[in-house]
This record gives C-alpha cells, sequence and structure tokens, in this order.
C-alpha cells in the first residue's frame, strides 16, 4: 500500500488537475493554529459521545486523527462540571448506559426531572430516538418498504412544544438547539428547522450535525447566500460539502484543495469527499482511483462504498464488483452500504429480482437511505413494474429532492407510459439539477420531439453536443431531425461530424447508428453528384450488415452513370457551407466532403 501520504497525494493531484490547483484563499488565517484546532476536535468529540451523537463524534475523531498528536500539556481538560451536573450525575450515568443499549425509553424514564444541560438532552433525545426506533419497527413490521411514509413519530409534537418553550425562553444551549431543529425538520417545519439550525451553529459551531442538517435542507445557491452563517474554520467544511451536494463540483474541489493545502491533508473524510465529488462529475477513472486508495488506507471502512460499487457497475467491473460485495459481507453484512453493493452486483449480473430484494433490506435497514430508493427504482424499471418504480423514485425525491437520478427515473418511467407532458417535466427538473448532463438534455429533446416541437428539440440536441455528449447520440438525433424537416445539409453535416466524432475517440464502431449516418452520406452525395465521396461513403456501407445491401446498389448506380460519362462533379455540386453554430471559426467551409476517409476503416 502506498500508505496515507501516498493517498492524499493522489487525490490532491486529481484535484489540482480537475480544477486548476485549487484556490487557497477561502481558507486564510482560521487554519493557521492548527493545534487548537485538535483541541478543539477533541473536545467537541468527547462532549458528541457524552450525548449519544455518535456520528458527530466519530466525524470530529476522524478529522483530529489526521492532524499531528498533541503533548501531553496540551490535552484539553475535560468539560468543567456545574452544581446542576454534580447533582445529575448518578441519574445520567445509568441513563446513558441504558441509552447505549439502545433501551430508550428506560433512558428517559430515569432522567424526568433532571436540571443540567447535558442530562436535560439525554432526555429529549432518548424520547426523541424511542419513537424514531418504534417508528421503524411499524414500518418494517406492517408494510413493505414501498409504502412507508404513513407512519410518523408519535414523539414529536410533544417534544415540539417542550422544546419549544426552552427555546423561547433561551434556556437550550447548541447540542439542545440542533435536536429541536431535528424535531422541527421531521415535522416538515423547513423554515423554522433553517433558523433553528444556523442559531445551533452559531451557538456551537463545532458540532458537525447541526451543520450537515442545515446541508440536508439547502435546495440551490440562492438559499446558501441569505444564510447569516458564523465565520469558523467549520463553515469551510460545510461549504464544500453543501457545493458537493449542490452539484457545484469545481468549488467543491477547489474548498477541499485549500483544506488539504491548510493541513488536512490525511484526512480520510476529506479523500472519500473527494471521490464522492469526482463521481458526481461522472470522472469515473479518477473517483476509482481515489477509492482505491482510500482502501488500501481504511480497508474496513464501509461508508461510501455504495458509491465506489456504483462506478464499478458503471464499469461493469464484475470481479472487483464481486470481490468488493464479498469482503463488505465480511465486515458487516447489515450495513445498509453492504446491501447496496450487493444489489449492484445482483443487478449488474442481470438477476434483478436479487437486486430488489437487498435493496429493501437497505430500506429495512435505514428507512430514509436515499441511494437505496433509486437503486430499487432502477431495479423496478428492468423488472418492467412501473408503478412500483415511480413509488421508488417519488420516495428518493421525499427524501432528498435534489436526487437528480430519481426526477430522470421518473422520466423514464412516465416515457414507458407514454405520457411526454410528465416526462417533461420530470427530465426539466433533472435539467436543472444537472445542466451539463447530456443525458438530460438527449431525454428532453426526445420528449420535445414526441410532442412535435421540433425547435424546441433541435436546441437540446445541440446543446447536448455542446457540452460533451456522454453517449455521442444527439449529433444523430439532430441529424435525424433536420432529415424530418428536409435540410438536407445541415443533416450531412450532422452525420460527418457524428463520423469524425465516433473515429477520433478510438471507440469500436459497434455504432448502430454509424451505418445509418454512412447510407445517408452516400445518397446525399450521390444526389449532389460528388460521385468520388458518394462511392467512398458507399464502400462503407458495404462494412455493415444493415446497410450492406443498399451499399453495393449504389455502387452499381454510380459506376452506370460514370460509365454513361455523366457531368463530373466539378461543374455541378452547388457550394455548400455550415451552419454558423456548428463551423468553429464561422467560415464557409470547402465543399461538401469534409469527410477524410481513407483514415479510416472499420
Amino acid at each position: 500500500a502506498i500508505g496515507v501520504a501516498g493517498a492524499m497525494a493522489a487525490a490532491a493531484m486529481a484535484v489540482s488537475a480537475g480544477v486548476g490547483g485549487g484556490v487557497g484563499s477561502g481558507v486564510g488565517s482560521d487554519f493557521s493554529d492548527l493545534r487548537e484546532i485538535k483541541k478543539q476536535l477533541l473536545s467537541v468529540a468527547e462532549r458528541s459521545r457524552e450525548r449519544g451523537l455518535q456520528h458527530s463524534g466519530k466525524w470530529a475523531a476522524e478529522l483530529a486523527f489526521a492532524l499531528e498528536p498533541l503533548p501531553l500539556s496540551e490535552l484539553p481538560p475535560p468539560p468543567a462540571l456545574t452544581e446542576e451536573d454534580a447533582r445529575d450525575l448518578d441519574a445520567y450515568t445509568l441513563a446513558k448506559s441504558y441509552f447505549d443499549l439502545k433501551e430508550y425509553d428506560r433512558a428517559a424514564y430515569f432522567l424526568r426531572g433532571c436540571k443540567s444541560q447535558k442530562a436535560y438532552f439525554l432526555y429529549m433525545y432518548s424520547r426523541y430516538l424511542s419513537g424514531e426506533k418504534k417508528k421503524d419497527d411499524e414500518t418494517v413490521d406492517s408494510l413493505g418498504p414501498l409504502e412507508k411514509g404513513q407512519v410518523k413519530n408519535e414523539a414529536l409534537r410533544e417534544l415540539r412544544v417542550e422544546l419549544s418553550k426552552k427555546h423561547k425562553a433561551r434556556e437550550l444551549d447548541g447540542f439542545g438547539l440542533y435536536l429541536y431543529g431535528v424535531v422541527l425538520r421531521k415535522l416538515d417545519l423547513v423554515k423554522e428547522a433553517i433558523d433553528v439550525f444556523v442559531e445551533a451553529a452559531h451557538v456551537l459551531p463545532l458540532h458537525w450535525g447541526a451543520w450537515l442538517e442545515l446541508c440536508n435542507l439547502i435546495t440551490d445557491k440562492e438559499m446558501l447566500k441569505f444564510l447569516s452563517l458564523p465565520d469558523t474554520w467549520m463553515k469551510e467544511f460545510f461549504l464544500a460539502h453543501i457545493y458537493t451536494e449542490l452539484q457545484l463540483i469545481e468549488e467543491a474541489l477547489q474548498k477541499y484543495q485549500s483544506l488539504i493545502d491548510a493541513g488536512f491533508s490525511k484526512s480520510t473524510y476529506i479523500i472519500s469527499q473527494i471521490a464522492v465529488a469526482y463521481h458526481n462529475i461522472r470522472d469515473i477513472d479518477k473517483a476509482l482511483s481515489i477509492f482505491n486508495e482510500l482502501r488500501k488506507q481504511d480497508p474496513y471502512r464501509i461508508e461510501n462504498m455504495d458509491t465506489f460499487s456504483n462506478l464499478l457497475y458503471v464499469r461493469s467491473m464484475k470481479p472487483e464488483l464481486s470481490y468488493l460485495a464479498h469482503n463488505l459481507c465480511e465486515i458487516d453484512k447489515y450495513r445498509v452500504e453492504t446491501c447496496c453493493v450487493i444489489g449492484n452486483y445482483y443487478s449488474l449480473r442481470s438477476q434483478h429480482e436479487k437486486a430488489a430484494l437487498y435493496f429493501q433490506r437497505a430500506l429495512k435497514l435505514n428507512p430514509r437511505y436515499l441511494g437505496a430508493w433509486t437503486l430499487m427504482g432502477h431495479e423496478y424499471m428492468e423488472m418492467k413494474n412501473t408503478s412500483a418504480a415511480i413509488q421508488a423514485y417519488r420516495h428518493a425525491i421525499e427524501v432528498n429532492k435534489r436526487d437528480y437520478r430519481a426526477w430522470y427515473g421518473l422520466g423514464q418511467t412516465y416515457e414507458i407510459l407514454k405520457m411526454p407532458f410528465y416526462c417533461l417535466y420530470y427530465y426539466r427538473r433533472a435539467h436543472q439539477l444537472r445542466p451539463n448532463d447530456s443525458r438530460m438534455l438527449v431525454a428532453l429533446g426526445e420528449c420535445y420531439e414526441k410532442l412535435n416541437q421540433l425547435v424546441e428539440a433541435k436546441k437540446c440536441y445541440w446543446r447536448a453536443y455542446a457540452v460533451g455528449d456522454v453517449e455521442k447520440m444527439a449529433l444523430v438525433k439532430l441529424a435525424k431531425l433536420h432529415e424530418q424537416l428536409n435540410e438536407s445539409e445541415q443533416a450531412a453535416q450532422c452525420y460527418i461530424k457524428y463520423i469524425q466524432d465516433i473515429y477520433s475517440c478510438g471507440e469500436v464502431v459497434e455504432h448502430l447508428e454509424v451505418s445509418t449516418a454512412f447510407r445517408y452520406l452516400a445518397q446525399y452525395y450521390f444526389k449532389c453528384k460528388l460521385w468520388d465521396e458518394a462511392s467512398a461513403c458507399a464502400q462503407k456501407c458495404c462494412a455493415f450488415n444493415d446497410t450492406r445491401e443498399e451499399g453495393k446498389a449504389l455502387l452499381r448506380q454510380i459506376l452506370q452513370l460514370r460509365n454513361q460519362g455523366e457531368a463530373s462533379s466539378t461543374d455541378v455540386a452547388a457550394p455548400f457551407f455550415l451552419p454558423a453554430s456548428l463551423s468553429a471559426n464561422n467560415t464557409p467551409t470547402r465543399r461538401v466532403s469534409p469527410l477524410n476517409l481513407s483514415s479510416v476503416t472499420p
């Protein structure tokens, strides 16, 4: 293994290569004293653990681990105890042991009437978790995962009433505000929840949980602008995270690069976030190499491994995906991520029923797990069960409105159901979330085509080509539109460009549409009486099964006409110009054939 430094160097190189070096501004003097930051992280990790907030504690501990160890003299002292803490100590110690064993009602019972901040938080949090546990148990017992959402946490309303009284009396500390925000969010009071989380971040900026909750509630960059956030080094981590979520990947990578430069170069959290960012912009090779490094450094890590498996799935890397699935199964087979990885593995082997079963298992473990809803939707699509797919995608959107895959999936299901207006709505939503993803644009174009809005369709295909067409289909679709509209010159140009693209990227020409393009061009040149070009294209047609006969027939015709001594192409062919938008420098090209076929051998 290359070790920590190697992995971070790989990630750092990838980042700087991706965004032109990463910007070091943003962080500034806040990170000048890393020892102080380490003290703060160790202290907040301890305080989070005392309150049963394991994930926030783990996040702080992981980040602290990435910094240099402190000498004994500099270790943070344990938090000072108040008179109230001392009074509640026995009840707190007993209740915390019950809490750790997930006996939440029992913990809450022994904490009634406690006055200290820590014990009061644990009392309220135990009641909240007890309600959540009962809700999840009921969801699992009574209903299949697709009918989730009808069961509510009964404790929420009481908790809200009690916490809001404390909030008005200004008696809640940073952790209390966080819990109040969570309760509000669960009751769908989003605006109030955002205000409370912002307040929590001001009161206790080191608690990552509050920042993370805020991330989940912010839907676009505009909302972000209007938040008054505390000016602290934690804000940099928050911004990097929210940029990744909002698909502002370049900004996110710059933030992560500046955090690496500031001294967090060994943080596995940052490495994994960079890998996720590359996954989001579909830079699959970089994402894979960073994930592989991360696995060398942290071999028993399970979080983010579902994202890693998505990448292996997209690349059809069966042995690697199989190894990952077995490996995670050995570590912990009842983790949501493990179930998703195994689901992906079965999906890649086209065992869709089995895959759906594992995604359902993931949702039984955590009904709020976004990735599993979306992936389950995809499996139902494969099994042609559109109504179940629609429900799964809708649940995914309920969990996270920014999940473009779920919006796109809904578009696809309604396309199968032949409901183009619905399709259009969902594809538009997906496109708004991923404006530079050619797949959304091509899907939109197809929709407009079905609705006979050909001008709009043309724009979509153009844009898809302009942003970098992943599936290399936009030009063909555009060419066919031009054909329909009898705009033969533009159609020919699109086919020429398409063929050049296919051959220039050195792909194996298994593309169905290559033969279509050659056939159209052969006929086009034939009409223009450009015999050489026509016969070159017709010869290419002979290389494909579906156009072989037509190619031969055209070659015979050309031969006949040549023998009859038809006028040579120099007299006839009209000069031919690229549409302004197509030509690189808007200068007219020479006569029609910019296609040099000598180098092209299928």
